[in-house]
Formats: structure tokens, C-alpha cells, sequence
């Protein structure tokens, strides 16, 4: 409760401070832009995507440009009480080829990143209040437990990428684990988003995003 009303940016500033005190943080208080992108990205190892789901504008600049610069990008989404984890390397697929946004309104787009988080989809048929996630007012809540998941699976991943150590799938390989249904799914989707197995996911998501589902 301590925190309301406060800035993401301030609050997370001040817990990795509370952790470690000798941490130096560079805060971004208007955003990641096309002016800053490289400064944000300057002597990265990886790149832990954080930035808001309804964000992919700023997303897709960053995943192209951490490309470019040969930098490791992961991203965790947190799904109903699971987590949804990709990892785009610098010489595997990138992120537009496997989403696929390009050319797209942004409606499509959202579309499509849902799909491609997900391709297990393993929390569609718990949802017990769907109106919750309303892509046309920008919201989509998320639980706490899926949160703490997307931070442990992220913090092994950051981990096994800078240490070289354990086995590491990238794009178009997709993993999920959902913690109420107690399933883990490895997802392999060649082609991304073009893949004929995404085409009838995507047939099954927009009408759920656009209220008709």
C-alpha cells in the first residue's frame, strides 16, 4: 500500500537499491525512444523485456535494436497464474519475423503477440472473469503468482545466458508452465506467426480481443 500513487520507475528504483545499495540505476523517466534506445541498451549483456503489454510500439523497437547490437532478448508474460517465456537470440529468429507484426493495425498486433506468446494458450479455460482483459480500454490484469513466476523463470534465463551454462531455446521455440492447471508446454512454431497452427489460434483470439468471444 506504501506505494500508491507512486511511479513504477521510483518504486523499482528504490527496491534494487534496498537490495543492493552499491547498485548504480540509470532511470528513463520519459520512456525508452529512438532517441535513447541506445543509451538504454548501452553495455548490455541481455535484455529483460518489462514494458507494458500494451506497449509494442517501444517493444519492437527495442527487440530490433538489441538485434542489431547482438544482444540476447527475453520476455516473460504473465498468463493467468502461469508464465509464457521467449528468447530471441541475435543470430536465431528475430522477433518480427517470428510475430509477424509488420503491416498490421494495431488491433492485428496485439493479436498476434498474444498468439505468439502463448501458442499452449494453457490458461483459456480457467478464466473466470474474460470482460477483465479489454484490449480497446488497454487493460489486461495480471495475478500476482503469474508475476512471481515470469521473475523466477526470467532470473534462471538472464542467468544461463550470461554464464553460457544449460541448454537455451530460441524462437520459434515458445515455453509455458501454468501452476493452477500444473502443466508445463514446450511449443515449436516454425514459420512464427505464419505457422498454419498460429493461423487457427488467431482465428480463436480476435474475437476474444475484440469483445465478441
Amino acid at each position: 500500500m506504501s506505494t500508491l500513487g507512486r511511479t513504477k520507475l521510483g518504486v523499482l528504483e528504490r527496491m534494487v537499491t534496498d537490495i543492493n545499495p552499491e547498485a548504480v540505476v540509470q532511470p528513463f523517466a520519459m520512456g525508452v525512444t529512438p532517441e535513447n534506445v541506445d543509451e538504454f541498451l548501452k553495455g548490455a549483456s541481455v535484455y529483460v523485456d518489462a514494458l507494458d503489454l500494451f506497449a509494442l510500439p517501444a517493444r519492437r523497437m527495442v527487440f530490433a535494436r538489441c538485434r542489431e547490437l547482438g544482444i540476447p532478448a527475453l520476455t516473460a508474460a504473465p498468463l493467468g497464474m502461469g508464465v509464457a517465456f521467449l528468447h530471441f537470440s541475435p543470430s536465431g529468429m528475430s522477433f518480427e519475423e517470428y510475430f509477424k507484426l509488420d503491416g498490421h493495425d494495431i488491433d492485428e498486433q496485439y493479436a498476434r503477440f498474444i498468439a505468439g506468446v502463448s501458442p499452449a494458450m494453457l490458461n483459456r479455460k480457467y478464466l473466470v472473469a474474460p470482460e477483465a482483459v479489454n484490449f480497446r480500454e488497454r487493460r489486461g490484469p495480471s495475478t500476482p503468482m503469474a508475476c512471481d513466476l515470469c521473475a523466477g523463470v526470467m532470473g534462471t534465463e538472464v542467468l544461463k545466458v550470461i554464464l553460457g551454462r544449460g541448454r537455451i531455446r530460441s524462437a520459434p521455440w515458445a515455453m509455458q508452465f501454468d501452476a493452477y492447471r500444473q502443466k508445463l508446454s514446450w511449443t515449436w512454431r516454425p514459420f512464427g506467426n505464419a505457422n498454419p497452427l498460429q493461423q487457427l489460434l488467431l482465428h480463436f483470439i480476435r474475437p476474444i480481443l475484440q469483445g465478441r468471444g
